[in-house]
Formats: structure tokens, sequence, C-alpha cells
């Protein structure tokens, strides 16, 4: 014992508990859920002593920089919208989101579009989020429905579940510092700064994983029941608050043999019609994006949408909400 206890021991013993009291302290609300991955229930939502409400960047779950009100103002139309990166998009102004309120807004309705989407979202974590955010009496949930995030849903939840262990091998991660330190190990941001031949002898891609997991078809039936699952229950959660909910299936463009453009929903539309019912409506993103012949060049990639692509879904929805009366007369 009393040869561990050297200068040197003793000096790197006092900078990590210092590198500690800084992280807890100095960086206590960025580190709110930062080792949960999504599955804490109130990170991201900062309610201030002023009524309002703070969607915050932190944590593992990175809102965009939204501000509203906590109790909705009378005659308010508020519409959240929750998925993926695809509803995401690359900002809340060109998010079919922010577009929805600023459209309905130039028409003379008071109207709020609130991004809560957040990249790589699956079901689970995405009904993690509307639990809180119904608490802030929505108008209209839009449910952006996805079945291709379920293994990113499950890996953060098999991280979150060892962060929390007290298994001896997971002691160290007890310290916040040692967490933060052990995360550069399997995030892409710290992959990208050492040469591809060393990180492929330390790492197998993830994207590759979930690739081949993907195309087992038990595995692929697995996840697509947990995703209508857990949809479900968002659905009937946000309904026992007696909120519509419209429900918008994703579709991806694809190129045939020939390289000629079509788009796939993946099954997802078949998914989601057992769902509907009293103040539950649907729009498959692949049957209204299919009335134009301008559907390819909406596509950055072969799932993420350019800006007019959100300005489009955007008119679409308001559309539906017309249709089905649920959008207040000017």
């Amino acid at each position: 014992m009393k040869n561990w206890l050297t200068p040197s021991f003793l000096l790197m013993l006092s900078l990590l508990v210092a590198g500690e009291i800084i992280v807890r302290v100095g960086f206590q609300r960025s580190m709110t859920g930062r080792f949960e991955y999504g599955y804490n229930p109130t990170a991201g939502f900062v309610e201030n002593a002023n009524g309002t409400v703070d969607l915050a960047r932190v944590g593992g779950r990175h809102f965009f920089p939204q501000t509203f009100s906590r109790v909705r103002p009378p005659d308010t139309f508020r519409v959240m919208v929750f998925g993926d990166s695809v509803p995401r998009a690359g900002n809340v102004a060109t998010s079919y989101a922010g577009q929805i309120g600023d459209k309905l807004r130039a028409q003379g309705i008071k109207a709020e579009g609130i991004n809560l989407c957040i990249g790589g979202n699956g079901a689970l974590r995405t009904q993690i989020i509307l639990r809180k955010a119904l608490d802030y009496q929505p108008s209209l949930v839009i449910l952006h429905a996805d079945n291709g995030d379920e293994y990113d849903d499950e890996r953060e939840l098999k991280r979150a579940e060892n962060f929390k262990s007290w298994a001896p091998q997971y002691w160290l991660t007890k310290s916040y510092l040692i967490c933060r330190i052990y995360e550069f190990t399997t995030e892409q941001i710290y992959w990208a700064w050492l040469p591809p031949q060393i990180r492929d002898l330390n790492a197998v891609n993830d994207d590759d994983i979930k690739i081949e997991q993907g195309q087992d078809a038990q595995q692929r039936k697995e996840w697509d029941d947990h995703f209508v699952k857990c949809t479900a229950e968002s659905v009937q959660m946000a309904r026992a608050r007696g909120i519509p909910v419209l429900l918008i299936s994703e579709a991806r463009l694809r190129f045939d043999s020939h390289q000629r453009p079509y788009l796939d929903d993946l099954g997802v539309d078949d998914d989601l019609q057992p769902l509907l019912g009293p103040g539950v409506y649907f729009l498959s993103m692949k049957e209204i994006l299919q009335k134009t012949d301008y559907a390819p060049f909406f596509f950055k990639d072969g799932t993420h949408l350019f800006p007019p692509g959100h300005a489009f879904l955007a008119d679409q929805i308001i559309q539906k909400l017309r249709e089905e009366k649920l959008v207040p007369t000017p």
C-alpha cells in the first residue's frame, strides 16, 4: 500500500477527483441524462419559473432549442411532432413541424409547430419523449413512424443499463468523467480521428452490424413487432388525454435495376392500419409523394428530405387536418 502513495499517484488521484467535481458541478445541466441515451424521462425539458419550457440540447437527447409556454395559450393550435432524423430535419424552421406553424400563422391561425424529433430514435425512445410532452397540452400529436431505428433503441438501452449496473466491471462507470472518456472509444467522433486501419482492428462498424442483423428474418420480425407495440402504446397514451394523433408513415427513395426511382414504405403503411380509429388519422409519405413528379428531387439522400420536401409534407398535412376538421378556422 505504501508503494502506491507516491506523489505521482496522489497527483493523479487529485486530478481525477477535481475533474469529477468539475463535470458534476460545472456541467450539471448538460450531463442530465447523458449516460441514459434517451431513456431519461425528462432530459431536455427545462421548466422555468416564468411558466415557459425550454427544449435544450442536453445529455443524450439533443433537441433543437425551442421555447413555449407550459400551459397552452388560449385559442392556440399547438402541434407537436415526434420522430427520428427525417422529421427532425436540419433545423426547426425548415422542418415540416416548423413549417406547419408558419403556414397556419400566415393563414391567420394562432399556431405553434414544435419539433421534438431526435435522430436515431426508435418507437420506444420516441414514446418516452411523448409521455413528458403530453403534460404541455398539445392540440395535435404527429407521430412520424419508421421501423428502421429499433436496432438503435436496443443498442442504446443496453448501454444505459450497463452504466447503471453495479457489476464489478462497471464500477468505474459510476464516475461521469470516466464515463465520458469511455464513450470516446465507441462514438464516431473519436474513431474519425484515427486511421481506418487502426479503427478496423479495434471495432466493427456499427452500421454494418445493423444491416447484418436487419437481414435476419427473425430479428427483423422482432423489431417490427416491437415498433408496432410501442407505436400503439404511444397512440393510446395520447388518446387517453383526448388528444388527436396523426400517424405519418415514412418512405424511402429507391432505384430499381434500371435506375428508375420508386418509393418504399418498408411495410410501415400496413403496420399502422390496425392502429387507426376515432381520433387517430393517417398519412402515407409514399402515397402523397407519388402525387408529384418532384418526389425524387425532394430527397437529399435515400431517406432525408431537402426543405422543399418538408414544405410539401407540411402542405399535405395541413390539407389533411382541414379535411378532418382538426385545425381551427382563421
